[in-house]
């Protein structure tokens, strides 16, 4: 049987990175696959577990076919390897960091995708934005509103997590909702 693709979005500075490392052991020990994202920025970047290439490198992969989805999204861009789909295939769930702007296109790729929206208060939003010091303050704000934005109402499709609190609520609420919404390919419970 074919994996499931997991398609973790949520604005920057939600904790989408670390939710990916508190959760890798666990699923991972379910046969799940985390695939790290192409960016076009440096490797070296305090955060995320990416690969940092330069522009040009980035659409030339691109060109290449090296990616199973690529956007862009806050002046930079991003890829997802094409591997997931061999993954995919072989019959692992495969757990990316995506982007709430190409879910969209994701889905019409991957129609039976699982859609995890990671959500939280603007406010502690804008705290971790700073406190990472990643962006200048003009960036954090319109990181803010891109966020608002794209918020996203109505749609039941979506399992939303709120990760204003601790990590660790986090974390089991996100492998509780992962081992029980399929008990199928990659994950059994």
């Amino acid at each position: 049987m074919r994996g499931r693709l997991i398609y973790l979005m949520g604005p920057s500075g939600s904790g989408k990175d670390s939710l990916l490392s508190a959760a890798r052991a666990p699923l991972g020990a379910h046969g799940c696959r985390f695939s790290r994202r192409v960016i076009t920025r440096s490797a070296e970047s305090v955060g995320e577990d990416a690969v940092g290439v330069t522009l040009a490198d980035f659409e030339r992969l691109e060109g290449e076919g090296a990616f199973a989805m690529s956007w862009r999204a806050n002046g930079l861009a991003y890829g997802i390897p094409r591997e997931i789909d061999d993954w995919l295939d072989a019959g692992h769930d495969v757990l990316i960091n995506g982007s709430r702007g190409h879910l969209t296109a994701v889905r019409q790729r991957y129609p039976e995708l699982l859609a995890v929206l990671l959500q939280v208060d603007e406010t502690i939003l804008r705290q971790r934005l700073l406190a990472r010091g990643r962006e200048t303050p003009e960036q954090i704000e319109q990181r803010l509103a891109r966020s608002r934005r794209l918020a996203v109402e109505d749609d039941e499709s979506l399992i939303i997590l709120d990760n204003s609190g601790p990590l660790s609520q986090t974390a089991a609420r996100l492998l509780q909702v992962l081992t029980r919404s399929t008990e199928a390919p990659g994950m059994p419970s």
